[in-house]
């Protein structure tokens, strides 16, 4: 791999994991287009460590707030949002639970089955048809301290969804905080606050596999898998800032628009080959 190539798919990550449009999809396609070999086990690692370092440092004061006010050492911390619903680390639990068991159970069925253009493509569609009527129908009344139970069960099984390449865990857990008529702000926190866990387990999966084979990461791309990571933790904090303002005064049609023409650059890819 060349370090264009580490820092193209590091920017790509960075950019498609937190907004509603699928990383796995545009990680499948772009190399795909570019006719880029697959980087193999070692680069999902980097990856997954950037983005993963991104949520960290965005949420952190967050994370400190959520984990004091539900570990009981009081309902202190600078959003008062967080700090009137102190059970929300438990509810972030619940929700990465669904999603935690089907990822060990599904996972590499899903790696070796699903990761078709057509699969791919579908999904872009299906899923960004999806996020327009849950965008369009809910009523967007409830903030992160309006979250209960329910809310986070609902998003929680929604995320097993995101197994399926294309679907985006960002665009469908999105899709679900706003079914349960979070308002967008509310909806893009909670699913970026869900994703923490989710991401620290895969990247945790992936070094555990690479260990378990007795590998390492290979001396030439070390280079690049030390560049994949700041440039995906540098993408996806700054994605998730113009990510969360943007939904502040804006819908997700633009969002829509694109899964829909991504998917049908890739369904017309996957035909034409």
């Amino acid at each position: 791999m060349s370090i264009f190539e580490a820092i193209v798919l590091g920017i790509v990550q960075g950019l498609t994991e937190f907004l509603p449009i699928s990383s796995t999809a545009h990680l499948v396609v772009i190399p795909e287009i570019l006719h880029w070999p697959d980087p193999g086990l070692a680069y999902d690692i980097a990856l997954h460590v950037g983005t993963l370092a991104a949520v960290l440092i965005y949420f952190y004061s967050d994370w400190v707030q959520i984990l004091a006010n539900g570990l009981g050492f009081g309902t202190s911390g600078g959003d008062p949002e967080l700090r009137r619903n102190p059970k929300l680390l438990w509810y972030l639990v619940l929700g990465t639970l669904p999603a935690g068991i089907a990822g060990l159970a599904l996972q590499k069925a899903a790696d070796s089955n699903l990761r078709t253009l057509p699969i791919i493509g579908a999904a872009a569609i299906l899923v960004g048809l999806f996020l327009w009527w849950a965008d369009r129908s809910s009523r967007g009344q409830k903030k992160m301290d309006h979250i209960s139970m329910a809310d986070s069960l609902t998003v929680g099984f929604m995320q097993i969804l995101a197994i399926i390449p294309g679907v985006s865990r960002s665009g469908i857990t999105i899709s679900g905080g706003l079914i349960r008529n979070l308002d967008r702000p509310a909806a893009a926190r909670f699913s970026f606050l869900l994703s923490t866990p989710i991401i620290l387990g895969a990247a945790g999966k992936d070094a555990f596999d690479l260990l378990r084979h007795k590998e390492a990461i290979p001396h030439d791309m070390q280079v690049a898998f030390l560049v994949g990571i700041v440039f995906s933790a540098i993408t996806g904090c700054a994605t998730i800032a113009f990510f969360l303002n943007y939904l502040r005064s804006r819908s997700l049609s633009v969002f829509v628009a694109y899964r829909i023409i991504f998917g049908i650059i890739v369904l017309a890819l996957a035909f034409f080959r």
